[in-house]
């Protein structure tokens, strides 16, 4: 067996998922807006702002979407986003000239979180559930022992990140389109994306064929946790501060997983890319747009949500095992 044949990177596998996931929720998000009659979610106005609610949760499920592939797992980077929006803005507390150093020390923190990350489940064999649980408990004990409100605040230039624009464009999605471009490319055009697929898709045959797949686990939870820490970064703008609370209630780290598999990501590594993930989190978006659209309570949309993870998940299940059959 070579290289070649197992590490071949398979992106594609994700195409027909996502053109489907994108068109349906367009389509809903429209019926909706004439429906209810709300036509300025039609505008142009109105169209950003739904590509504008995909952006915190877009950029850390591009990162989990890595871990994914590969076979793994991170329920730590709620937590670390919390961190990460807290340590920002106590270090910049208004001031232009700490935004440097502010962002450097939430990278430095993200990638040495992805980092143990990666250590405990790579070289001590720890469950990937286990182990990103445990570090973001630790996360937020830390945390919540420092801080209990809003911490520091972020001055006006760094506020541009979440509401500064280029052209009608906001930043803040093109970042998340550009990120998602940067790591689609990883995936397909890099040896690094290749062993990620084959680590995920038979880590044992990988490492007979032999790659590093240590490194390419640690890889990919270091960059996992980036996303992290840059959703951090991105909250902290939007809200202006950091608070200890800003990435908890399920928001970023089960939800992440959510749009993942309803991406076509499979939860067993190895198949799967970001452009169902992408048409995961547009469709979460269409929903909370949706519902607000109609003003029905926000409970129901997490039973739907529900419903359609597990939809998702029983659709790829069956549809695996007639390729097998």
């Amino acid at each position: 067996m070579s290289v070649a044949d197992i590490a071949a990177p398979r992106p594609a596998r994700d195409v027909p998922v996502a053109p489907l996931l994108f068109a349906g929720s367009l389509v809903l998000y429209v019926a909706t807006a004439l429906a209810t009659g709300q036509h300025a979610y039609l505008s142009g106005e109105g169209l950003i702002g739904l590509t504008q609610r995909m952006v915190g949760l877009g950029i850390v499920a591009l990162g989990q979407t890595l871990t994914i592939l590969v076979g793994s797992i991170d329920l730590s980077v709620a937590n670390l986003i919390s961190v990460s929006a807290v340590l920002a803005s106590f270090i910049m507390k208004g001031e232009p000239a700490m935004i440097a150093p502010a962002v450097l020390a939430v990278l430095a923190l993200s990638a040495a979180v992805g980092l143990v990350n990666g250590l405990i489940i790579a070289r001590l064999d720890v469950n990937p559930l286990i182990a990103t649980l445990g570090v973001g408990l630790i996360l937020q004990g830390l945390l919540s022992a420092s801080f209990s409100n809003f911490a520091g605040s972020v001055p006006a230039a760094f506020q541009a990140f979440a509401y500064g624009r280029i052209g009608p464009l906001p930043w803040s999605v093109l970042l998340l389109f550009v990120l998602a471009l940067a790591i689609w490319l990883l995936l397909s055009r890099t040896r690094f994306g290749a062993h990620l697929y084959a680590t995920g898709g038979n880590r044992d045959g990988a490492r007979l064929a032999g790659i590093r797949t240590e490194r390419v686990i640690i890889g990919a939870h270091v960059l996992c946790s980036l996303m992290a820490g840059l959703t951090g970064l991105y909250l902290a703008s939007r809200l202006r501060a950091g608070a200890p609370w800003v990435g908890r209630d399920g928001v970023y780290d089960l939800e992440s997983i959510a749009v993942v598999v309803i991406g076509g990501t499979l939860l067993a590594g190895g198949r799967g890319g970001v452009w169902g993930t992408l048409a995961g989190v547009f469709l979460f978006a269409t929903l909370d747009a949706v519902f607000n659209m109609t003003g029905i309570d926000a409970f129901p949309k997490q039973v739907l949500r529900g419903a359609i993870v597990i939809l998702a998940v029983a659709v790829y299940a069956v549809r695996s095992k007639g390729h097998v059959a």
